[in-house]
């Protein structure tokens, strides 16, 4: 009697892992019971953020343990009544203008702002010389004795296509 109360509920135990969602699932309802209102700023903010241990996504994009913390930190913060400025000078007072995607110019940041269109400048200066010396280059003028070599091989060649076809 014993055993068959223990296997009913192993199989209950069983069929409830089975049936229940992941843990993924569960934290992606515990977000999406906010307001819509609370949601849409949540989902805005962490489309602004980067993942620092991505670096390439978002805060929305990533599934690293550290856009879970950000997301956490962002809801809790959310609740306690903060605005979307407070939390994020917040974020980048802990970690920095690199979780900004939009980082603000300022001197530390000037060369990120800059370095595109500086490296652009660069490229055009660089080809537009290039161009310039290959013009200016003189050019070798061949001699009579290169010249008959040079019909003379142009004429073999035109021999063999005609002779081959």
């Amino acid at each position: 009697m014993r055993a068959r109360a223990a296997a009913a509920w192993l199989l209950i135990a069983l069929i409830g892992a089975w049936v229940a969602p992941p843990p993924a699932a569960i934290a992606g309802e515990a977000v999406s019971l906010l307001d819509p209102a609370l949601e849409t700023r949540i989902k805005h903010l962490e489309e602004e953020l980067r993942c620092l241990v991505c670096q390439g996504q978002s805060i929305a994009e990533s599934d690293s343990g550290f856009a879970h913390d950000i997301r956490a930190e962002i809801v809790s913060m959310m609740r306690a009544g903060k605005s979307d400025r407070e939390i994020i000078d917040f974020l980048v007072q802990r970690y920095g203008d690199f979780i900004l995607f939009r980082p603000p110019v300022k001197s530390t940041t000037a060369l990120l702002w800059a370095g595109p269109l500086i490296l652009l400048a660069v490229g055009v200066v660089l080809m537009a010389v290039m161009i310039l010396r290959q013009r200016r280059a003189p050019r070798p003028e061949l001699s009579a004795e290169e010249v008959r070599r040079a019909e003379s091989l142009l004429g073999v060649e035109e021999a063999k296509d005609k002779g081959g076809s």
